[in-house]
């Protein structure tokens, strides 16, 4: 929504986001804005004709009312659109999620794919930084970066997805390479708040439960060797709670969700307290996993 506003008699025009703040604030310049009183703007967004009032020099009266047409948009837009297709077959995929995230992971929208496979994002501002993701059930799920022209426009933008031969059964876990492909939720150091880049990698957990309503899992946090065991205890506790949180506001039923932390108990190589190893045999034990306990 393009929202109009005065300031010191001079009109901007800005884009209103879906949490109520703003971007790409625009002085709409000459000739609505004079160097005398201009206000009460208004327009019609399907006709294009609008109104505003000012005591400009050559008026009728004190505060005239002008009637001006808007011959190009004001701000610069790009159509995202594209077709999603099997990448295996390339035939088009039905009823494919296909999810639109700005450049701070933030979710703008979502949409489905029509018979043919094509999706439609509507628009976005020029030169954005914006993350395309598609999804669908018993598919790998894809995501890509991507940097907008800074001209207006149509970007067509097709994304194919992998069926993934892998059964999710009781046992599963979904964070494993062959599934969804989650080694690792990063926290920040001796924090337990979900980052924007966990986040990112956990609507990949919430997209699989969507599709599978009855599906319940256990999320399990661990922990390198380092720091003590108790410290490491409580730490990864606090971060598998705050995932279970993340996942409810997101929409999940809590009966769904079981987990707890297992600190540095069940490492995955020789790297116990005392033993020499390199920061990435570390990170092998800080992982996250998903396990599906009933499906």
């Amino acid at each position: 929504m393009d929202i109009p506003v005065s300031v010191d008699s001079t009109f901007f025009v800005a884009r209103m986001r879906s949490d109520g703040t703003f971007r790409s604030v625009q002085n709409l310049g000459q000739p609505l804005n004079s160097r005398r009183d201009d206000f009460a703007y208004i327009i019609n967004t399907k006709t294009r004709t609008g109104y505003f009032t000012s005591n400009r020099d050559g008026g009728k009266g004190f505060d005239d009312i002008y009637k001006f047409t808007e011959l190009r948009k004001l701000n610069c837009e790009q159509l995202i659109e594209g077709v999603i297709r099997d990448s295996d077959s390339n035939e088009p995929i039905a009823d494919a999620q296909v999810t639109l995230f700005d450049a701070e992971m933030e979710k703008i929208k979502t949409v489905n794919t029509d018979a043919k496979g094509y999706y439609n994002l509507g628009t976005v501002d020029c030169e954005s930084k914006v993350y395309v993701r598609a999804d669908k059930v018993d598919y790998e799920t894809t995501e890509m970066p991507f940097e907008l022209p800074k001209n207006g426009g149509n970007t067509y933008l097709p994304l194919t997805i992998k069926k993934r031969f892998v059964k999710i059964e009781e046992g599963t876990d979904l964070a494993q390479p062959d599934v969804l492909d989650i080694p690792t939720i990063y926290f920040d150091l001796d924090k337990w708040n979900i980052r924007k880049d966990a986040a990112f990698q956990l609507e990949k957990i919430l997209a699989v439960l969507n599709q599978y309503p009855t599906m319940r899992i256990d999320v399990r946090s661990h922990t390198d060797s380092r720091q003590t065991h108790e410290y490491n205890q409580r730490l990864s506790d606090r971060r598998a709670k705050s995932t279970i949180a993340w996942l409810v506001r997101n929409g999940i039923d809590p009966k769904r969700l079981t987990g707890r932390g297992y600190g540095e108990t069940q490492l995955v190589n020789k790297c116990a307290d005392g033993v020499k190893c390199t920061e990435a045999e570390h990170q092998m034990n800080r992982r996250s996993q998903f396990i599906v306990v009933e499906f």
